[in-house]
């Protein structure tokens, strides 16, 4: 998230921190197939999975919507 500029990375910091309290926040999205979430932060997207017997949250990618899939 170094890279992001500073508006950006505080409203996405904001929206993780924001996942403690709800996991599934309305907008978020389960990807097909798999057992990960989406959460759409403007044109970015945060994607990250949870782990509801151990109460964890894992964010693994960060990154504009063009490029955070690949």
């Amino acid at each position: 998230m170094g890279k992001l500029p500073s508006v950006i990375h505080t409203r996405i910091s904001r929206r993780i921190l924001s996942l403690e309290d709800n996991p599934r926040p309305r907008g978020a999205r389960k990807l097909s197939s798999r057992e990960e979430y989406r959460l759409r932060v403007g044109d970015y997207r945060v994607l990250y999975t949870i782990d509801d017997k151990n109460s964890i949250i894992t964010v693994f990618a960060v990154g504009h919507r063009r490029e955070v899939y690949r």
